[in-house]
């Protein structure tokens, strides 16, 4: 072979085994920036779904989000150690349940809460604005503007998230992840310490399902705080009668009440508990529970009554306490 020819095939070897030993040399082969930013966009484009699950701060309290959003709506679980809440955004309506959110949203006074016992678990209309609302890590066009374009002044190749190839591009605000292979999906996002974005901080988010239909769909059988009538049974104490406690042998106790819920949905019968306790001492003489076994509407008003275990005393107070067991989960 001619010593020219040899050199030539040499040097082909020498730069065939370099490519070899090199993924993607030179950067040919790899994606360019605008092409990662459009995949990104396009993952949370608002014709898109995907799912976003990860960690958070909102001031001093750690949370933890899974957030599924499709053209349908946006199903969201947030918790905490203050507890959780669940919400579904449906159109222009927020149906949510968690009885600890529940709790810390409405008043402290008896009625309030005997509102919150009464609902349980279940679901309850509320404003979309109770969602957690995060533009800048779920609107496509947004996203862009906040961390991509000039705002992502550092690129590393070469690195993987959920065991896919991916692509960093970082900023002062966050470090971005976008799938290096077509069609360059965003797969996670680490907002950089002491960085709020849509009034949260110190957030670890990860991006997947995209394309998933996650059936969301407004619940059944949902309350609404605005007509009570939707609530089970909520007995309150209108009066006590003890006309009943005439004779020695017995006292037969009764109280009128009013239910400020619905007549149905309980997941069982509402009782009162009477307790009679002298007057000058408080202690306990005698007590007996009765059930309202007829439930009525709202605002309506019925009666229950029993015999208490003691007798008519003289110096003797007899008090009712209701409770309502709530809504069936």
């Amino acid at each position: 072979m001619h010593p020219r020819v040899w050199r030539w095939v040499l040097g082909a070897a020498v730069l065939a085994a370099a490519m070899s030993a090199c993924e993607e040399p030179f950067g040919l082969s790899l994606p360019p920036e605008p092409a990662l930013e459009r995949g990104a966009g396009e993952t949370l484009g608002p014709s898109a779904s995907f799912e976003m699950t990860g960690v958070y701060a909102t001031g001093t309290t750690r949370q933890h989000i899974d957030l599924q959003v499709a053209p349908a709506g946006e199903h969201v679980t947030v918790s905490s150690s203050a507890g959780s809440v669940e919400g579904l955004i449906v159109g222009k309506v927020g149906y949510f349940r968690g009885h600890d959110f529940l709790t810390r949203h409405m008043g402290t006074d008896p009625l309030s809460q005997s509102v919150v016992n009464a609902a349980g678990n279940a679901w309850w209309k509320g404003s979309v604005g109770l969602a957690p609302q995060l533009p800048d890590l779920t609107d496509g066009a947004t996203f862009r503007a906040t961390f991509l374009g000039s705002a992502a002044t550092r690129r590393t190749d070469h690195v993987a998230v959920q065991g896919i190839p991916a692509v960093e591009l970082s900023g002062q605000r966050a470090d971005v992840y976008i799938s290096a292979i077509q069609p360059y999906r965003l797969l996670r996002v680490v907002l950089k310490p002491g960085v709020e974005i849509d009034g949260v901080t110190d957030a670890d988010l990860e991006y997947s399902n995209a394309g998933r239909d996650f059936g969301i769909a407004a619940p059944a059988d949902v309350i609404d705080f605005s007509n009570l009538s939707t609530l089970p049974p909520i007995y309150t104490v209108v009066s006590v009668d003890t006309s009943g406690c005439a004779s020695a042998a017995q006292c037969e106790v009764s109280a009128q009440l009013k239910n400020l819920g619905g007549a149905t949905g309980a997941k069982s019968r509402s009782t009162v508990l009477f307790e009679m306790h002298d007057a000058a001492t408080n202690q306990l003489l005698g007590s007996c529970t009765a059930t309202v076994f007829n439930d009525v509407g709202y605002n309506a008003v019925t009666t229950a009554s029993c015999t208490l275990s003691a007798q008519a005393a003289n110096a003797a107070t007899v008090t009712a306490t209701v409770t309502n067991p709530g809504r069936a989960s």
